[in-house]
């Protein structure tokens, strides 16, 4: 039960040893790793929206509310009335982006929940393209399973 030490060239003289100890270079390695990771701020992944101030005041009257309807095939209705394309709901858009601020009605945009995202982005970038600026998604509850 012996060990073999070396190697038995014949000669009495042990052989340097080739290999570099790479242990204190890996603790170095872990020491800057972890100081890095707590140095490093922490990432929020929110994004800033210029929110109006909130109001204790209650509105003077009930604002006018227009619901535009986009139907599972595509099928855009304004305030139940079909649009046949999506320059009937640029005219629409215009008609309330051309009233003041105060006035404008909101827009109450509902889409089924099988419709094509395009027909949702077109109608919603369409009232952004005409100042439409009381805008909102309703009927979101849908998507709850």
């Amino acid at each position: 039960m012996g060990m073999n030490v070396g190697s038995s060239s014949g000669s009495g003289d042990p052989e340097p040893m080739m290999d570099v100890n790479t242990t204190p270079l890996i603790d170095v390695m872990l020491v800057l790793l972890v100081m890095l990771i707590i140095t490093i701020p922490i990432q929020l992944h929110t994004i800033n929206l210029d929110m109006p101030p909130p109001s204790s005041t209650p509105p003077q009257n009930e604002p006018v509310v227009h619901t535009v309807l986009i139907d599972f095939d595509g099928t855009i209705y304004w305030d139940e009335a079909v649009l046949p394309n999506i320059d009937a709901v640029n005219e629409k858009m215009k008609e309330v982006g051309a009233m003041s601020v105060s006035d404008q009605p909101e827009i109450h945009i509902k889409p089924n929940k099988l419709v094509d995202y395009g027909v949702v982005a077109a109608v919603m970038a369409s009232a952004q393209r005409n100042s439409v600026k009381k805008m909102g998604m309703v009927g979101n509850e849908q998507y709850v399973k």
